[in-house]
């Protein structure tokens, strides 16, 4: 049970604060509603009885929010390389609501998009994940937008310099006095 005031977020639209607790009638049937006022004024209701069905759940803490960064400093995790089934995997991670579900989402999506692209779906998707994640971290660590967006992007960009150089040394150390070997080291 939730109180307004309450700090909360919502597995598919992020963080945002419960402004009122009202009760409708529907159908001739009356129930309460959470009223969730999310970042750039949009507002969404949620019946309270099954909020936590939905997956609704209170903002983390500083400490869990220091460990998302955590998460996005680390190497990409493997992903299906059909990107129809990495977009339903990773559908399926975002809706459990898990913040490092859907941090480790937003760091191998960018990573992704800053070797090959992604699909417009899987844009869609990490603009909508990583809307998700910082609406949270926003709340969790009480600072701007702009801070939290600049730090995501910081750890993001510093760990893909760092886990993409060390892959590019190691090709550099690769005895290359194959032909095959020495054609592909080339290429690459």
């Amino acid at each position: 049970m939730f109180n307004i005031g309450d700090k909360v977020v919502h597995p598919l639209h992020g963080a945002g604060v419960i402004v009122s607790i009202d009760e409708r009638s529907i159908l001739d049937e009356k129930q309460s509603y959470y009223t969730i006022k999310m970042p750039g004024e949009v507002k969404v209701m949620v019946p309270t009885a099954k909020a936590e069905e939905i997956g609704v759940r209170s903002i983390i803490d500083k400490d869990a929010a220091n460990k998302v960064f955590g998460i996005l400093e680390k190497d990409s995790t493997e992903m299906s390389m059909n990107w129809n089934k990495r977009y339903r995997d990773n559908m399926e991670r975002m809706k459990t609501g898990n913040i490092y579900e859907v941090a480790d989402i937003v760091r191998n999506l960018t990573f992704k998009q800053k070797d090959k692209g992604l699909s417009t779906g899987e844009k869609k998707m990490l603009l909508n994940a990583r809307q998700i994640l910082i609406s949270e971290l926003v709340l969790a660590q009480d600072k701007e937008k702009s801070e939290v967006e600049e730090m995501v992007d910081k750890t993001i960009d510093e760990s893909y310099a760092l886990h993409t150089t060390s892959e590019t040394d190691n090709i550099s150390n690769i005895d290359t006095s194959n032909s095959i070997i020495k054609k592909f080291v080339s290429q690459a």
